[in-house]
């Protein structure tokens, strides 16, 4: 049976409809108080994105700056840290180009419905046991569901340009994401096997003795290699590479809809640590500090790798990038689903 809650919203809701009981009608206070108590939850989550997005962007800088022997962002506000503030500003007061062949309205329409989808997702992760847009016993299921739809959407969002550097590099990143979706659906369900349930919060209570990136070591370097490669980070920047001139399927992106895309770059970062954190590294158990501090700190400690990562490796060629995927993820990807049917269910 499908189970579908938020703790978050239903204990909001509770409090909220117990109040405006007693200045309406029974009906119309059951549905303000779910208005509000949604629209307070989406808020804080937008709040949250737009927090971790901001703090990413100029960390990067800084953290790939002092790494490169020079100071990154500095002269505008305190540590350089207003910096992304005046990039925005920039991105908005630019002009927004269209190309000429591109298909219009459906090139204008698919950054904004690929971040739509990611947001989405993001109702589904937990960010403690009980804040949490949509809880559901099928979570896991439903967030790689949401998120298997983005390669098409990709491949749109170059096709639609008009530009055939665009389409091809579409076709690039397309075709990696593809390539290492199996050993992710592999490694997915090694972890669905472990935790006995396809929950977020069941399988973070499962690991209040032990995480899974020590249980299952080879799933864990496993996922966190397909999310760099998800991601389209580097050495897996098969979009956008730091040597060449155009910027993949995002070619022909400009002015507010660059900005976009880089908020959905970060976004998707976002998405991805949450993931690691969530499946791997007991999601928000700790001692001492309060739950929400443990889910953020393990998502920084992961971002931060992962900027050291990008500005310490060199970037592969696609052929070898289909390479790593089909002939070692995808075979390690099986030896620990086995594994993790040996040691969770057959002992």
């Amino acid at each position: 049976m499908i189970e579908v809650s938020s703790g978050f919203i239903s204990g909001l809701y509770a409090s909220v409809y117990g109040y405006l009981l007693h200045y309406m009608p029974q009906l119309f206070a059951n549905v303000l108080s779910f208005i509000i108590a949604f629209a307070v939850f989406a808020v804080l989550l937008a709040i949250l994105i737009v927090l971790f997005v901001y703090m990413f962007g100029w960390g990067e800088r800084k953290i790939m700056g002092r790494m490169q022997s020079r100071h990154g962002p500095t002269y505008t506000g305190p540590f350089g840290i207003l910096q992304n503030m005046a990039d925005v500003l920039k991105l908005l007061t630019k002009e927004n180009i269209v190309p000429k062949n591109a298909d219009m309205p459906l090139f204008g329409m698919i950054l904004p419905i690929v971040y739509a989808f990611f947001v989405f997702a993001l109702a589904f992760i937990p960010l403690t046991g009980t804040f949490v847009g949509i809880n559901t016993s099928l979570a896991l299921i439903a967030v790689f569901l949401v998120l298997s739809f983005i390669p098409i959407l990709i491949f749109l969002a170059g096709w639609t340009s008009g530009n055939k550097f665009g389409s091809i590099s579409a076709q690039r990143s397309v075709i990696m994401l593809v390539s290492y979706e199996l050993p992710l659906i592999l490694v997915v369900a090694s972890v669905a096997i472990a935790a006995h349930s396809f929950s977020f919060i069941n399988i973070v209570s499962s690991q209040s003795h032990i995480w899974y990136a020590i249980a299952l070591p080879i799933g864990f370097v496993l996922f966190f290699v397909i999310m760099l490669a998800e991601l389209e980070r580097p050495p897996f920047d098969i979009r956008e590479a730091d040597n060449e001139l155009i910027a993949g399927w995002l070619t022909d992106v400009s002015a507010p809809y660059y900005g976009l895309a880089l908020f959905l770059d970060y976004t998707r970062m976002f998405t991805g640590t949450l993931l690691i954190t969530i499946l791997f590294l007991g999601g928000w158990n700790g001692p001492i500090l309060p739950p929400f501090a443990w889910t953020m700190i393990k998502v920084i400690i992961l971002t931060v790798f992962i900027i050291v990562i990008r500005a310490t490796t060199v970037r592969m060629t696609l052929r070898r990038l289909l390479k790593i995927g089909w002939l070692y993820l995808l075979p390690l990807a099986v030896i620990n689903i086995l594994a993790s049917y040996i040691i969770f269910v057959w002992f």
